[in-house]
Protein backbone atom coordinates (compact mmCIF):
# COMPACT_ATOMS: atom_id res chain seq x y z
CA UNK A 1 0.00 0.00 0.00
CA UNK A 2 3.12 2.49 1.12
CA UNK A 3 4.22 1.70 -2.68
CA UNK A 4 1.16 2.50 -4.16
CA UNK A 5 0.76 5.62 -2.54
CA UNK A 6 4.21 6.71 -3.06
CA UNK A 7 3.55 5.94 -6.90
CA UNK A 8 0.58 8.27 -7.05
CA UNK A 9 2.51 10.70 -5.60
CA UNK A 10 5.03 10.87 -8.10
CA UNK A 11 2.69 11.00 -10.78
CA UNK A 12 0.58 13.53 -8.96
CA UNK A 13 3.56 15.84 -8.42
CA UNK A 14 4.15 18.54 -6.20
CA UNK A 15 1.81 20.93 -5.12
CA UNK A 16 2.53 24.33 -6.94
CA UNK A 17 -1.35 26.38 -6.18
CA UNK A 18 -4.71 26.90 -5.55
CA UNK A 19 -7.08 27.68 -7.75
CA UNK A 20 -10.46 29.06 -6.79
CA UNK A 21 -13.66 29.81 -9.33
CA UNK A 22 -16.36 31.87 -8.55
CA UNK A 23 -19.81 31.73 -9.30
CA UNK A 24 -23.15 33.72 -8.01
CA UNK A 25 -23.85 30.97 -4.98
CA UNK A 26 -20.00 28.81 -4.88
CA UNK A 27 -16.78 28.56 -5.24
CA UNK A 28 -14.71 25.66 -5.90
CA UNK A 29 -10.81 25.21 -4.66
CA UNK A 30 -8.74 22.66 -6.97
CA UNK A 31 -5.23 22.10 -5.94
CA UNK A 32 -2.83 22.61 -8.59
CA UNK A 33 0.25 19.89 -8.73
CA UNK A 34 2.88 19.93 -10.85
CA UNK A 35 1.14 17.39 -13.08
CA UNK A 36 -2.34 17.03 -12.42
CA UNK A 37 -5.32 19.17 -11.11
CA UNK A 38 -7.76 17.65 -8.15
CA UNK A 39 -10.71 19.25 -7.09
CA UNK A 40 -10.30 20.41 -3.23
CA UNK A 41 -13.38 21.33 -1.87
CA UNK A 42 -16.51 23.25 -2.71
CA UNK A 43 -17.93 26.12 -0.24
CA UNK A 44 -21.72 27.18 -1.46
CA UNK A 45 -23.36 30.33 0.18
CA UNK A 46 -25.74 29.63 2.48
CA UNK A 47 -28.90 31.55 1.49
CA UNK A 48 -30.50 31.55 4.69
CA UNK A 49 -27.68 33.85 6.58
CA UNK A 50 -28.00 37.69 6.24
CA UNK A 51 -24.30 37.77 6.35
CA UNK A 52 -24.24 35.92 3.42
CA UNK A 53 -21.74 37.22 1.74
CA UNK A 54 -19.24 38.07 4.23
CA UNK A 55 -19.32 34.34 5.63
CA UNK A 56 -18.77 32.94 2.49
CA UNK A 57 -16.11 34.66 1.70
CA UNK A 58 -14.73 33.86 5.56
CA UNK A 59 -15.10 30.01 4.84
CA UNK A 60 -13.75 30.16 1.17
CA UNK A 61 -10.33 31.96 3.39
CA UNK A 62 -10.84 29.31 6.26
CA UNK A 63 -10.54 26.75 3.57
CA UNK A 64 -7.34 28.25 1.91
CA UNK A 65 -5.69 27.98 5.45
CA UNK A 66 -4.27 24.46 5.73
CA UNK A 67 -2.56 24.91 2.09
CA UNK A 68 -1.02 28.07 3.20
CA UNK A 69 -0.12 26.10 6.35
CA UNK A 70 1.98 23.25 4.18
CA UNK A 71 4.45 26.61 1.89
CA UNK A 72 1.34 26.94 -0.59
CA UNK A 73 1.33 30.62 -1.07
CA UNK A 74 0.16 30.93 -5.00
CA UNK A 75 -3.52 31.09 -5.22
CA UNK A 76 -5.27 32.11 -8.74
CA UNK A 77 -8.56 33.21 -8.97
CA UNK A 78 -11.33 33.26 -11.26
CA UNK A 79 -14.71 34.49 -12.07
CA UNK A 80 -16.16 34.41 -15.44
CA UNK A 81 -16.74 37.48 -17.80
CA UNK A 82 -18.77 40.57 -16.97
CA UNK A 83 -18.76 39.68 -13.07
CA UNK A 84 -16.80 41.15 -10.35
CA UNK A 85 -16.66 37.54 -7.86
CA UNK A 86 -13.39 37.20 -8.07
CA UNK A 87 -12.62 41.49 -7.60
CA UNK A 88 -14.73 41.33 -4.53
CA UNK A 89 -13.25 38.06 -2.72
CA UNK A 90 -9.96 39.96 -3.59
CA UNK A 91 -11.56 43.61 -2.23
CA UNK A 92 -12.65 41.42 0.84
CA UNK A 93 -8.66 40.17 1.72
CA UNK A 94 -7.32 42.79 1.61
CA UNK A 95 -9.84 44.43 3.99
CA UNK A 96 -10.05 41.84 6.68
CA UNK A 97 -6.62 39.74 5.93
CA UNK A 98 -4.26 42.29 6.03
CA UNK A 99 -1.66 39.06 7.25
CA UNK A 100 -1.77 37.75 3.58
CA UNK A 101 -0.10 40.57 1.98
CA UNK A 102 2.53 41.52 4.45
CA UNK A 103 5.38 41.26 2.63
CA UNK A 104 8.06 41.09 5.66
CA UNK A 105 5.98 37.43 6.74
CA UNK A 106 7.31 34.04 5.59
CA UNK A 107 2.83 33.60 5.69
CA UNK A 108 2.08 35.71 3.06
CA UNK A 109 0.32 34.64 -0.25
CA UNK A 110 0.47 35.98 -3.97
CA UNK A 111 -2.73 36.53 -5.44
CA UNK A 112 -3.38 36.32 -8.93
CA UNK A 113 -6.95 37.40 -11.09
CA UNK A 114 -8.35 35.14 -14.10
CA UNK A 115 -11.43 35.75 -16.34
CA UNK A 116 -12.74 32.31 -16.62
CA UNK A 117 -14.95 30.00 -15.45
CA UNK A 118 -13.23 27.08 -13.17
CA UNK A 119 -16.26 25.54 -11.29
CA UNK A 120 -16.21 22.44 -13.25
CA UNK A 121 -13.36 19.87 -14.21
CA UNK A 122 -13.76 20.36 -18.17
CA UNK A 123 -13.85 24.06 -17.71
CA UNK A 124 -10.67 23.88 -15.42
CA UNK A 125 -9.04 21.72 -17.51
CA UNK A 126 -9.53 24.44 -20.98
CA UNK A 127 -8.25 27.25 -18.33
CA UNK A 128 -5.26 25.86 -17.69
CA UNK A 129 -4.25 25.10 -20.76
CA UNK A 130 -4.40 28.35 -21.60
CA UNK A 131 -1.04 30.84 -22.02
CA UNK A 132 -2.47 33.41 -19.94
CA UNK A 133 -2.90 30.64 -17.16
CA UNK A 134 0.14 29.26 -17.77
CA UNK A 135 2.07 32.91 -17.60
CA UNK A 136 -0.29 34.02 -14.37
CA UNK A 137 1.05 30.71 -12.44
CA UNK A 138 4.59 31.45 -13.58
CA UNK A 139 4.18 34.72 -12.34
CA UNK A 140 2.45 34.20 -9.00
CA UNK A 141 4.63 30.98 -7.96
CA UNK A 142 7.92 33.28 -8.93
CA UNK A 143 6.84 35.73 -6.48
CA UNK A 144 5.41 33.40 -3.98
CA UNK A 145 9.32 31.86 -3.66
CA UNK A 146 10.87 35.02 -4.15
CA UNK A 147 9.27 36.10 -0.34
CA UNK A 148 10.63 32.77 0.90
CA UNK A 149 14.25 33.50 -0.32
CA UNK A 150 13.94 36.87 0.97
CA UNK A 151 13.33 35.51 3.77
CA UNK A 152 15.91 33.17 4.09
CA UNK A 153 18.68 35.52 3.01
CA UNK A 154 18.02 37.73 6.12
CA UNK A 155 18.19 34.29 8.50
CA UNK A 156 21.28 34.11 6.72
CA UNK A 157 22.34 37.22 7.69
CA UNK A 158 21.13 37.43 11.40
CA UNK A 159 23.94 37.42 13.93
CA UNK A 160 21.78 36.91 16.58
CA UNK A 161 22.47 33.12 16.54
CA UNK A 162 19.17 32.15 16.86
CA UNK A 163 18.84 30.64 13.40
CA UNK A 164 20.08 27.96 11.56
CA UNK A 165 20.44 27.18 8.32
CA UNK A 166 20.91 23.49 6.99
CA UNK A 167 21.87 22.08 3.87
CA UNK A 168 22.17 18.30 4.03
CA UNK A 169 19.06 16.14 3.98
CA UNK A 170 20.22 13.92 6.98
CA UNK A 171 20.66 17.26 9.27
CA UNK A 172 17.37 18.51 7.88
CA UNK A 173 15.83 14.95 8.41
CA UNK A 174 17.50 14.17 12.04
CA UNK A 175 15.43 17.88 13.36
CA UNK A 176 12.43 17.22 11.83
CA UNK A 177 12.39 13.76 13.19
CA UNK A 178 13.11 14.76 16.78
CA UNK A 179 10.59 15.60 19.13
CA UNK A 180 11.54 19.41 19.64
CA UNK A 181 11.71 19.73 22.85
CA UNK A 182 12.29 22.80 25.29
CA UNK A 183 15.43 24.80 23.98
CA UNK A 184 15.95 22.51 20.63
CA UNK A 185 15.62 23.61 17.35
CA UNK A 186 12.26 24.41 15.66
CA UNK A 187 12.03 23.76 12.06
CA UNK A 188 10.03 26.52 9.92
CA UNK A 189 10.75 25.90 6.08
CA UNK A 190 12.34 23.29 3.70
CA UNK A 191 12.89 25.21 0.57
CA UNK A 192 14.03 22.57 -2.71
CA UNK A 193 14.24 22.89 -6.08
CA UNK A 194 12.50 20.73 -8.82
CA UNK A 195 15.72 19.55 -10.04
CA UNK A 196 16.78 18.32 -6.91
CA UNK A 197 14.00 16.11 -6.37
CA UNK A 198 14.18 15.18 -10.13
CA UNK A 199 18.06 14.05 -9.59
CA UNK A 200 18.43 12.85 -6.39
CA UNK A 201 18.62 8.95 -5.87
CA UNK A 202 17.24 9.43 -2.43
CA UNK A 203 13.52 10.62 -3.40
CA UNK A 204 11.64 7.90 -0.77
CA UNK A 205 13.39 9.61 1.63
CA UNK A 206 12.74 13.55 -0.14
CA UNK A 207 8.99 12.49 0.17
CA UNK A 208 8.89 10.94 3.49
CA UNK A 209 10.56 14.09 4.94
CA UNK A 210 8.04 16.30 3.05
CA UNK A 211 5.18 14.34 4.65
CA UNK A 212 6.46 14.15 8.17
CA UNK A 213 7.03 17.86 7.85
CA UNK A 214 3.29 18.31 6.33
CA UNK A 215 2.01 16.43 9.63
CA UNK A 216 3.85 18.75 11.66
CA UNK A 217 2.71 21.83 10.10
CA UNK A 218 6.23 22.41 9.19
CA UNK A 219 6.24 24.78 5.73
CA UNK A 220 7.65 23.07 2.82
CA UNK A 221 7.87 24.57 -1.16
CA UNK A 222 9.09 22.87 -4.17
CA UNK A 223 10.45 25.55 -6.65
CA UNK A 224 11.70 25.86 -10.49
CA UNK A 225 15.17 25.64 -10.94
CA UNK A 226 15.18 28.04 -13.48
CA UNK A 227 13.61 30.66 -11.56
CA UNK A 228 15.48 33.43 -9.47
CA UNK A 229 14.61 32.02 -6.22
CA UNK A 230 15.59 28.19 -7.87
CA UNK A 231 19.14 29.90 -8.83
CA UNK A 232 19.77 31.11 -5.41
CA UNK A 233 18.15 27.59 -4.03
CA UNK A 234 20.59 25.60 -6.13
CA UNK A 235 24.09 28.06 -5.16
CA UNK A 236 23.02 26.45 -1.88
CA UNK A 237 22.83 22.80 -2.76
CA UNK A 238 19.40 22.96 -3.78
CA UNK A 239 17.83 22.02 -0.76
CA UNK A 240 17.73 24.14 2.34
CA UNK A 241 16.06 24.09 5.44
CA UNK A 242 15.90 27.38 7.94
CA UNK A 243 14.97 27.10 11.73
CA UNK A 244 15.07 28.90 14.95
CA UNK A 245 15.40 28.30 18.76
CA UNK A 246 12.42 27.20 20.39
CA UNK A 247 11.18 29.34 23.10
Amino acid sequence: MANCEMKRRYKRGYFVAVLIGFEEKRAVLWQIFSKVVKHYVTVEIDVNNKRNLYNFRESVVNKLRPPLLEGVRSIIITGPMKTNYAKDFLNHIQKHHQWLFQENSSNNATFGELVGSAVKLNEVSELIKTKEFHNLLSETTSEAADHIIDTLEKRLNETDGGSVILYSLKDIEKLVNSRLEHGKLKPEYIILTDKYLADTKEKNRIHRLLQISKNKNIKTRIVKVETKAGVRLSQLGGLVCFARDKQ
